[in-house]
């Protein structure tokens, strides 16, 4: 879809090892970026992620291990890509629970992940875009970052922060060529969310497409997926020329949910 326009570009994705991630570090590499991968984990098949991307697109690919609930791995992450022109704070978590329920570590967890590692990522980034005199900075939200379902508190809160970040960190880049943005999908077919369905169906005696429907899809009213190539398509977008005057916005794509 896109031309190599961002060859000469270092991107660190973070949470890329697998689902929206690894989709936007595909589209991102196919564009011509060098590509920084990273999760928690230091996996023989982590850096074979890495190596595949570099013989498929003919970049640099690197997988670097740095854990999104510690500060300083957020920040040690962003020093040892050395150079980082275009930033995607995708890592997250989720847990579902009830308030008086929900366990505190999960708490504490959702937001170090979902919320706080962006401010860690983004204060080292931003030394080093204005550096290099250009930036894009897109942290992945969601749906839940301008609405919310009961029992995932946590999430939504986080989201809605990385929503109100997004838009302090543009107006502070403001006179910049540095745009910030957050990208708002709807529920996205990752294996993640693919695994779940079996079980789903087991429990409430669904089929297949009832789970993705009645279950998954209720509040999407497209009635269809989000895929992780669109995610990726539109990051590359906000790093076009034609996105340059596109910052502090929250980017739904959702199949219509937040239209609702």
């Amino acid at each position: 879809m896109f031309q190599k326009f961002l060859a000469g570009k270092t991107a660190v994705v973070t949470g890329s090892n697998s689902g929206i991630g690894l989709g936007i570090a595909h589209r991102l590499a196919a564009a011509g970026a060098d590509v920084v991968l990273n999760s928690f984990t230091d996996r023989d098949e982590d850096h074979a992620l890495a190596e595949r991307l570099s013989r498929e697109y003919g970049v640099t690919a690197r997988y670097i291990k740095a854990d999104m609930s510690k500060g300083q791995e957020c920040r040690a992450l962003i020093t040892q890509a050395g150079r980082c022109d275009i930033l995607v704070n995708n890592a997250g978590i989720q847990h579902v629970a009830a308030i008086q329920d929900f366990p505190v570590e999960k708490w504490d967890a959702i937001i170090a992940i979902n919320l706080t590692s962006a401010f860690h990522t983004t204060a080292a980034a931003l030394p080093l875009m204005r550096g290099a005199g250009w930036g894009r900075i897109i942290n992945v939200a969601s749906a839940h970052g301008l609405t919310a379902s009961a029992y995932k508190s946590a999430y939504v809160a986080a989201k809605h922060g990385i929503v109100g970040f997004s838009k302090v960190t543009a107006l502070e880049t403001a006179k910049e060529p540095i745009t910030c943005n957050a990208l708002c999908p709807g529920y996205v077919l990752t294996p993640l969310v693919e695994a779940q369905i079996p079980d789903t169906m087991k429990e409430y005696g669904l089929s297949r497409e009832e789970v993705i429907q009645k279950v998954m899809l209720e509040r999407q009213p497209s009635k269809d997926f989000v895929t992780v190539e669109q995610l990726g398509d539109t990051t590359v977008f906000l790093c076009s020329d034609a996105a340059a005057q596109i910052t502090g916005t929250a980017i739904s794509v959702d199949g219509g949910w937040t239209a609702l």
